[in-house]
């Protein structure tokens, strides 16, 4: 069994359990002129001209933009990153997905349409950096989770989860797509596997009693006059 379906079994024992697969794929009519997609759009490829070598950074999203629920997908670096950057991330439509005249820039947070981990370990939004884990210099697999009842996303690396990189996503009025870019020539990212799931009417019933309450504190949710089975549950939200 490859590493990747090994960390997604992984997964679904524990917290993933209840995921369902998805199967979007990279956007060949949104990215960046300097990247190639493989015939089954799964795998992205920077800079392969064998003449020129990168010249600025590269981008692209995926084809399905998420407005609601959780979402989980893994992107592995099929060559270990170099360069000044390679991130992965997520953004709006209205992220940018090139830059030429030799800019080499960590895109993915560049500005406030986009939020992105760099893979010298640093996480970038609206121009502003932050140290967030150790650098990744070899291949690796990637985890993203995009938690939209929760606003936020949080990443894995090789199964291992890295924590909460951002927080307040769920205050958008724009879906969110999943992204890559690099500035480096010869960057190869291909997708993983990818999963969602979507709160039951019930849990969503649970949430806006949550959400209802003045602080949301577990003392809060014991006095109200419902069973001990739905406090529990309420409480996970």
């Amino acid at each position: 069994m490859d590493q990747m379906n090994d960390n997604f079994l992984r997964h679904q024992t524990g917290f993933f359990a209840g995921h369902n697969i998805e199967n979007w794929v990279w956007d060949q009519f949104n990215k960046s002129p300097d990247i190639q997609l493989s015939p089954d759009l799964e795998n992205a490829y920077f800079y392969i001209d064998p003449v020129y070598n990168s010249t600025g950074t590269a981008g692209v999203r995926g084809t399905k933009g998420f407005t609601e629920g959780e979402h989980y997908w893994e992107v592995t670096f099929l060559e270990p990153p170099n360069g000044t950057s390679v991130m992965i991330g997520v953004g709006t439509e209205k992220a940018g997905l090139h830059t030429g005249d030799y800019r080499f820039v960590d895109l993915l947070g560049i500005d406030r349409e986009s939020w992105g981990l760099s893979y010298r370990g640093d996480l970038w939004h609206d121009g502003m950096c932050q140290e967030f884990c150790a650098p990744m210099f070899h291949r690796a697999v990637i985890g993203c989770h995009l938690n939209l009842y929760k606003g936020t996303l949080a990443y894995y690396q090789d199964g291992h989860q890295l924590g909460v990189a951002f927080t307040g996503l769920n205050n958008l009025s724009m879906p969110l797509y999943p992204m890559v870019s690099s500035t480096a020539t010869e960057t190869e990212l291909g997708l993983g596997k990818r999963s969602c799931r979507y709160l039951s009417l019930q849990e969503k019933c649970y949430q806006a009693i949550k959400n209802s309450l003045r602080c949301s504190s577990e003392d809060e949710v014991d006095n109200l006059p419902l069973p001990k089975t739905m406090k529990t549950f309420i409480k996970e939200f």
